[in-house]
């Protein structure tokens, strides 16, 4: 009987943060608008279709902020260096030979893959050694190190001579997915390399970074250029054109950027002692510095992984979009934050999934679309936003009993 009651609370306690998104498509299909044929536009597949490509960009970015506010912190940067993402994208995608976005580029991917690749290659080595063959030499810690600054680079150097061989002209649609999130990666170690040794509040560094991608977004985009426009054909390939596209006539190609990237991160954070130490980070941080943990290459890990996966937002966006803006992203760590804690991720930390922040990203994009679809106009969808993660802020931290979900026997 407790067991079972047990398994009712964790139920019940789960799905409260899935009502909303059910009674939001009820509301949906009912309130909505039909067309000349009497067909419901909302659950139209046209309309569906241009929910999920707006929601999987947002929803890329919400997935990166999860791990931060797991592990305890916050990111502010998030928008700008999507906006950074964008116009890299689109000045490498139409402009050829040397520029600021091809040399800034270069100065920031090539140290970062050569890192990830050190870094992998000391894992590797590491576990190919048995604990008792460790203990027995030390030195055998020589070799590892040997190993990985070749392999680091290598990498590195591979990635510079291929970027350096196409700037001639202009690099190709799958280079750019390469370079553009490992740009944007390296913004994200910086992020908490400044946090963790510093020891400094995250809040105040990702603000002061958020300006500062800003300018520099500026800078690279050219004072008297606001938009880099893409035209496929013309001035860049038509691959680009790959990113736009629609499977089966209904499921952009972004949205399953958002799927694969949920799906990685659902099951890093729920089946790996990478996710685990992570919960234990943001839970307690100073309980997990004494047992052991590496409380700082874990937190920087997080924010490289949010600056990675937002510069790929900016990728996904300039291809949409046909352009890159140095403001594309203005906002968006706003609205990312907001997804985040409607999908019942607590801004104190160590607590937290990645499917509760999907429904709240979905939540954002059905609630805008229903608004859209009834005609109703933009200062009363804000204030709609806001009540909903009041509500939202309230159900996480009121427990069930009070919520009349469950019975005090239980």
């Amino acid at each position: 009987m407790l067991m079972q009651s047990s398994v009712i609370k964790g139920l019940l306690a789960s799905a409260k943060y899935y009502l909303g998104l059910i009674v939001l498509l009820a509301i949906g299909v009912l309130a909505s608008p039909h067309d000349a044929d009497g067909g419901n536009i909302f659950m139209s597949g046209s309309n569906l279709s241009d929910v999920f490509r707006q929601v999987s960009n947002i929803g890329i970015i919400s997935i990166g902020m999860t791990l931060v506010i797991i592990a305890g912190g916050i990111d502010l940067s998030v928008g700008s260096i999507m906006s950074l993402g964008s116009v890299l994208t689109a000045m490498l995608l139409t402009q050829a030979g040397w520029t600021g976005a091809s040399s800034f580029s270069l100065a920031a991917s090539v140290p970062v893959v050569g890192l990830l690749a050190w870094v992998t290659a000391r894992y590797l080595r590491s576990n190919t050694t048995t604990t008792a063959a460790s203990n027995e030499s030390r030195g055998a810690s020589n070799p590892k190190v040997v190993v990985a600054v070749i392999a680091a680079l290598s990498a590195g150097l591979g990635l510079g001579i291929a970027i350096a061989v196409k700037l001639p002209g202009k690099l190709p649609l799958g280079l750019v997915l390469l370079v553009v999130p490992l740009a944007g990666c390296a913004m994200g170690m910086l992020n908490g390399w400044i946090i963790t040794r510093g020891r400094m509040q995250p809040f105040i560094v990702t603000l002061a970074s958020m300006v500062a991608i800003t300018g520099a977004t500026r800078l690279i985009s050219g004072q008297d250029t606001a938009v880099h426009a893409i035209y496929s054909g013309t001035n860049a390939t038509t691959d680009i054109e790959a990113l736009r596209a629609l499977l089966f006539g209904i499921v952009p190609v972004p949205a399953l950027f958002f799927l694969g990237t949920a799906l990685i991160f659902g099951f890093v954070l729920s089946r790996t002692v990478f996710g685990k130490y992570l919960y234990a980070i943001g839970g307690n941080e100073k309980c997990a510095r004494l047992s052991g943990l590496r409380v700082d290459r874990h937190k920087i890990a997080t924010y490289a992984i949010s600056g990675l996966l937002s510069a790929l937002v900016g990728v996904l966006f300039a291809a949409q979009f046909r352009q890159g803006k140095s403001d594309a992203g203005l906002g968006w760590e706003l609205d990312a934050i907001a997804a985040v804690v409607i999908g019942g991720t607590t801004l104190m930390g160590g607590a937290g999934r990645i499917s509760g922040t999907i429904a709240g990203v979905l939540i954002f994009g059905f609630l805008g679309n229903i608004l859209l679809l009834n005609n109703i106009d933009s200062n009363t969808q804000l204030l709609l936003k806001g009540i909903i993660i009041i509500v939202a802020v309230f159900l996480q931290q009121t427990p069930l009993s009070r919520l009349g979900l469950t019975r005090k026997s239980l």
